[in-house]
């Protein structure tokens, strides 16, 4: 019998440039339990270095996370991969490292980019230039998260910069995304009246948290039999008593 579980899908660590550098995982996880979430997603720019750290910690408090990361497409649009595994988040964040734009991390024009354990030590730091875009077309990046049998969302739909109908002005019909996602800017009812072109694509609502403050501003309920990634899969396209509750 399918129970609710509460889920943020989008939460930045800091080694995304743009987050705070309290955004350890281990400081996310504490934050989450705080909250009552069971379920989180690790999506940091362009790489996944923090997810296996976030993924030790949440056996540890009893919450699931999910591995992933937000890829910047040749189109400049953030696409959300979620993946099973840690392992499975490494294999693209190395085709992701194939195609990022050449150039280092300029910290004082952006932020440092910093990789850290469960026990909040820096292990060091990731010189790449994660807040550019890579050469890899939409269709390219959703075609290989597909390929790793992960779910490819498209991020903040609502929002002009990085949103795919701020960059494209629409959504590509039919779409291969497996959800499209919502940011706490908007709410559930606005986002019905401004994206009813796209109400029959299933939708997310998530925080994309770059501070400790924002963790869980926006989440949904997920009806689900078990906090599973597989679960998760079945609930996103509302299978067999799964859903999403937004």
């Amino acid at each position: 019998m399918p129970v609710e579980f509460r889920a943020d899908l989008h939460i930045h660590t800091c080694l995304s440039p743009c987050a705070d550098i309290l955004m350890s995982p281990l400081r996310i996880i504490e934050k989450a339990a705080s909250l009552g979430l069971n379920m989180v997603a690790i999506c940091d720019h362009n790489s996944a270095e923090n997810v296996q750290a976030a993924a030790n910690l949440g056996k540890r408090y009893g919450i699931t996370v999910i591995p992933g990361m937000e890829i910047t497409t040749s189109e400049e649009v953030h696409v959300l991969a979620l993946f099973e595994t840690a392992e499975r988040a490494c294999e693209m964040q190395s085709s992701v490292y194939e195609h990022l734009q050449p150039g280092v991390n300029d910290e004082d024009a952006f932020g440092m980019q910093v990789i850290v354990n469960e026990e909040d030590e820096v292990l060091g730091f990731n010189n790449r230039l994660l807040i550019g875009a890579t050469d890899l077309p939409l269709n390219r990046v959703v075609d290989m998260v597909h390929g790793l049998h992960g779910l490819a969302i498209a991020s903040h739909i609502d929002r002009e910069g990085f949103g795919i109908i701020g960059q494209l002005g629409f959504v590509p019909m039919p779409t291969e995304f497996d959800a499209l996602e919502i940011s706490s800017q908007i709410s559930h009812e606005e986002a019905l009246e401004r994206f009813s072109d796209y109400s029959a694509i299933p939708w997310i609502r998530s925080s994309d948290a770059h501070h400790l403050s924002d963790i869980g501003k926006a989440s949904i309920g997920l009806l689900m039999n078990h906090s599973t990634f597989e679960e998760l899969c079945l609930a996103i396209r509302g299978r067999d008593g799964r859903k999403v509750l937004i």
